[in-house]
């Protein structure tokens, strides 16, 4: 996810780094990345993810993993930060959804950020598709006998093969775990905003995304805040960009063409609740995203707390 509060951080940021970002006279946070080189953190992420037919529960799928975080370079406007992915582990029983699950096992991702811990690109794209390209067409080999698979080697390769899939949809947990930084707060003032968040389905038409924010806690005692935002996509926009999706996908399969008559008008909803300390780095963050039909919901949840 971009980082969301762009357009409303305008208003609010400092124009210098600084390492007291509490502020209990105005009741304000503000959240900067204030690193070092070499400074890091080590992360456990749990992602779940359910999917239920009206009230009955169609599959609970549970992926963990973890990664570490490294300050590895710094100027005056950017740092340079390592993200190593390792030790995947998941609930499915099924030989090919494994090792789809671990593609990023052992990988690094190098992100930039400006000087407040927003992101700004992801740096070794070319690595990562790379990396990539050449373990999706080892696990196609070994799995070449499952015809129906291809969609899912499709959508895969949609991910992690390009600059836009990568810094979209390959590193969601990165911008979770950016969410806010770059903005300045105020306890209990609540935000509300129309922004734009990426489209999975084309990177180029970003769906218009109703965005509702406010500063939950201040513990100035500890260094920590708690702030809290949950955003709604529009839904005529997020039901049009399925049913395109849809569309391409039937006419490269051959397959019947969908009627945009058959896709039920979809709804897509995200909370993100995070406790970060005053210097930047994250404590604690729980991000959910329900996607709903009149007649199916998928839940999607994710936690990425201290190791």
């Amino acid at each position: 996810m971009r980082n969301i509060f762009f357009t409303i951080i305008v208003f609010s940021f400092y124009l210098s780094r600084i390492s007291g970002q509490i502020n209990m006279d105005d009741s304000t946070a503000q959240v900067i990345g204030y690193w070092s080189v070499g400074d890091g953190e080590s992360y456990k992420v749990s992602l779940r993810k359910i999917k239920l037919r009206e009230s009955d529960t169609v599959s609970n799928i549970l992926m963990t993993y973890n990664v570490d975080i490294t300050v590895i370079d710094s100027t005056e406007d950017s740092y340079l930060l390592q993200w190593v992915y390792s030790n995947y582990h998941t609930s499915v029983e099924n030989e090919l959804l494994e090792k789809i699950s671990s593609l990023m096992e052992g990988q690094k991702v190098i992100l930039e950020t400006d000087e407040f811990g927003r992101i700004k690109n992801v740096k070794n794209w070319k690595e990562i598709a790379a990396n990539q390209k050449k373990a999706i067409e080892e696990i196609k080999k070994e799995f070449k006998y499952i015809a129906s698979a291809n969609r899912l080697f499709e959508q895969i390769e949609k991910t992690f093969i390009s600059k836009s899939g990568i810094e979209t949809s390959a590193i969601q947990d990165a911008r979770q775990f950016y969410t806010f930084h770059g903005g300045k707060y105020t306890l209990r003032d609540t935000i509300l905003s129309i922004l734009q968040t990426p489209n999975i389905y084309n990177p180029k038409k970003p769906l218009d995304t109703k965005v509702i924010l406010h500063l939950d806690e201040l513990n100035k005692d500890e260094g920590t805040f708690i702030i809290s935002l949950s955003q709604e996509v529009d839904s005529d926009q997020l039901t049009k960009a399925t049913y395109e999706y849809l569309k391409e996908i039937s006419k490269a399969m051959k397959t019947q063409r969908v009627k945009k008559k058959d896709i039920p008008k979809l709804k897509n909803m995200t909370t993100i609740v995070s406790k970060i300390r005053e210097n930047g780095w994250l404590i604690y963050s729980k991000q959910k995203k329900i996607v709903s039909t009149p007649v199916a919901t998928n839940i999607e949840e994710r936690i990425i707390e201290i190791r």
